[in-house]
């Protein structure tokens, strides 16, 4: 299985955009990894079986967040109850494309549905849910940035549970581990996942779903 990379964050910090929608994550031509964090009952029987299944339930919305500083936050690196596993999951990059495609903002945008008729029209038939919340630096302050996270659920959930799955890391050791120079307030030795941002291909699709444009992925 292909692991997590980590590279120093203030050399990531200093090319990543400071505004905008943007999807950061660690990818590759086949693969991208999203983050994901539960109960140790949840999160080890999926890094043992490389499937999500015992007690994780199929009949809930689930969030999957591609930019760990994001899911560092929602965690608190791992500290959170409930969030204490933390797992970097491995989908085939077309599921994940396929996944932004489906993909309806879980408000209101006029300028995309027209109408709040439309909008809890496309709500109904869609399986995926999209979020752009504010982006947090390691300390969790809020960023300019926009870091996007997606609700699934029905048949889109059930294949994400094993299908789509390349691989299931564990990576509660290396937060924890992270989290030190965090506190210590030592940035200058932080590794996170290295990452870029993502290059959605189909215009239509990053139109729709308001990711910007301004600055080229890298």
């Amino acid at each position: 299985m292909k692991t997590l990379e980590f590279a120093p964050y203030q050399e990531q910090r200093a090319r990543w955009p400071s505004a905008g929608r943007h999807i950061l994550a660690q990818y590759d031509d086949e693969s991208i990894v999203v983050y994901q964090a539960y109960r140790p009952e949840i999160g080890e029987f999926a890094a043992t079986h490389q499937r999500f299944g015992g007690a994780w339930s199929f009949g809930r919305m689930s969030w999957i967040k591609p930019n760990f500083l994001w899911m560092m936050y929602r965690c608190g690196w791992a500290s959170k109850a409930g969030q204490e596993v933390v797992l970097a999951v491995r989908l085939r990059r077309d599921a994940f494309d396929q996944i932004l495609a489906g993909a309806v903002h879980s408000s209101f945008v006029a300028e995309v549905y027209g109408d709040q008729a439309s909008w809890k029209a496309a709500v109904k038939r869609s399986n995926v849910r999209l979020q752009w919340d504010p982006d947090h630096d390691p300390h969790g302050n809020k960023l300019q940035r926009r870091a996007v996270q997606l609700g699934l659920r029905g048949a889109t959930l059930a294949q994400y549970a094993e299908p789509w799955i390349l691989g299931i890391e564990d990576i509660s050791a290396r937060v924890r581990a992270e989290r030190e120079h965090v506190r210590a307030r030592q940035l200058e030795r932080l590794s996170t996942p290295r990452e870029r941002v993502y290059p959605v291909t189909d215009a239509a699709v990053a139109a729709r779903l308001g990711i910007a444009t301004s600055e080229a992925a890298r």
